[in-house]
């Protein structure tokens, strides 16, 4: 098995943490790495994740996109906050004089809609410039002029974010959150976690699947598709499913080296990937929960995403399928976006999960503001309130749905 930083299969261990962090991820390692930058905080970390080398993990299985074009400010208040970061992370995350190259590319997000989403565009344009985006909202016309290649003929609008807009290799900052993380003392332990003992309504250890059982102060559950368990292990309920989502790479002759994400009245869609180009559709939430498989199916590529890109894009009629994989959305059943935060019935269980496909473009937010909740009980850096578990049972959905 192939060890990260060469170091044990198992890291280092502890028998007691202050803090001990469920997943390894991308949203769990940037709650670590914040955490233990944070000079208020002077207690001891773990994070536990079950798949050491991130090969079936949904961080390395993302297509590692960030927009701010979302119709709710929270949502996009977490945009603006991380693409900030993003820009900033080859030395905020430098270890050792090592910067952290993510390569994040900013050539914008084109969503397209037909004439019925019309006034759906418009009322989310508003929103975003409320929050100070500078979203453009663009006619058939005006798309085809700015590019020649695309279909515009079933076209009612288009919405365009010029900046703050893109793409980044999110393995790549997995590993830098997670390499200054354990530069800052973290521990990272390689197992999985098989139950979580609480006492008096607490949280007081989690065991783990070697038989060791780690006190502890606080519980983080940031288990991505696998959190909904961990907090049944806690004896709590949380509306997360797993759904499998399943990303193509194919070439192409025609090139659009420099053109947007681009995302179809279909539900599909692509973006550049160097010469080559990756396309895919979103998984429906009313499918039935995946069981964690991350088999590929092929058929949807020829029945859906193939025709659709034909038919948006018709250079794309001729092109190669190269490769494919699969990996796993964290469905927030109830309104598609996070939950962080403490468990109103558990104050020492905190949640940082349910991203719905929006983790990894969220992880700096979701990390800064987790962390604080964790020490401060509430969040400085960002307004998490309205991610708030709580808000669960008081039907105050942040909704999110594209256009």
């Amino acid at each position: 098995m192939l060890l990260l930083f060469g170091q044990p299969e198992r890291g280092i261990m502890q028998g007691s943490y202050d803090v001990v962090i469920i997943g390894g991820g991308v949203i769990g390692s940037s709650v670590a790495y914040h955490l233990s930058a944070n000079p208020d905080f002077r207690g001891s970390i773990a994070v536990v994740e079950r798949d050491p080398t991130y090969t079936t993990a949904s961080s390395s299985l993302s297509t590692s996109s960030i927009r701010q074009q979302f119709g709710t400010q929270p949502n996009i208040r977490m945009s603006a906050y991380s693409i900030e970061f993003l820009r900033n992370a080859a030395t905020i995350l430098e270890v050792d004089d090592h910067s952290a190259d993510i390569s994040l590319r900013e050539p914008g997000y084109l969503i397209l809609g037909t004439p019925e989403h019309i006034a759906g565009f418009e009322a989310k344009n508003a929103a975003q410039r409320a929050c100070g985006i500078e979203t453009e909202l663009l006619t058939p016309n005006e798309m085809r002029r700015r590019h020649p290649w695309l279909n515009v003929d079933d076209l009612g609008i288009g919405s365009y974010g010029p900046v703050k807009e893109g793409w980044f290799d999110g393995p790549g900052l997995l590993q830098a959150f997670r390499r200054k993380a354990r530069a800052q003392g973290v521990d990272y332990i390689a197992d999985r976690v098989t139950g979580i003992d609480m006492e008096f309504g607490r949280a007081v250890a989690v065991r783990l699947g070697h038989g060791d059982r780690l006190a502890c102060g606080t519980v983080v559950n940031a288990a991505g598709a696998w959190s909904k368990g961990i907090a049944e292990m806690a004896g709590l309920d949380l509306p997360v499913e797993p759904r499998r989502r399943c990303v193509f790479v194919f070439d192409s002759p025609l090139k659009i080296p420099h053109g947007p994400f681009i995302f179809d009245t279909s539900g599909m869609a692509m973006r550049p990937e160097g010469q080559y180009y990756l396309a895919t559709v979103t998984p429906l939430t009313e499918n039935a929960a995946d069981d964690f498989s991350l088999e590929v199916d092929h058929a949807l590529f020829d029945d859906l995403i193939w025709p659709a890109l034909a038919h948006r894009i018709p250079g794309f009629e001729q092109l190669r399928l190269l490769r494919s994989w699969a990996g796993l959305y964290e469905y927030n059943l109830f309104d598609h976006s996070g939950i962080i935060g403490r468990h109103p019935a558990v104050a020492n269980f905190i949640f940082a999960c349910g991203f719905s496909g929006h983790g990894m473009m969220h992880s700096p937010a979701a990390g800064a503001g987790a962390s604080e909740i964790i020490l401060y009980g509430e969040s400085r850096s960002i307004d998490l309130r309205p991610f708030a578990y709580e808000r669960i049972a008081a039907n105050l959905a942040i909704e999110e749905h594209v256009y």
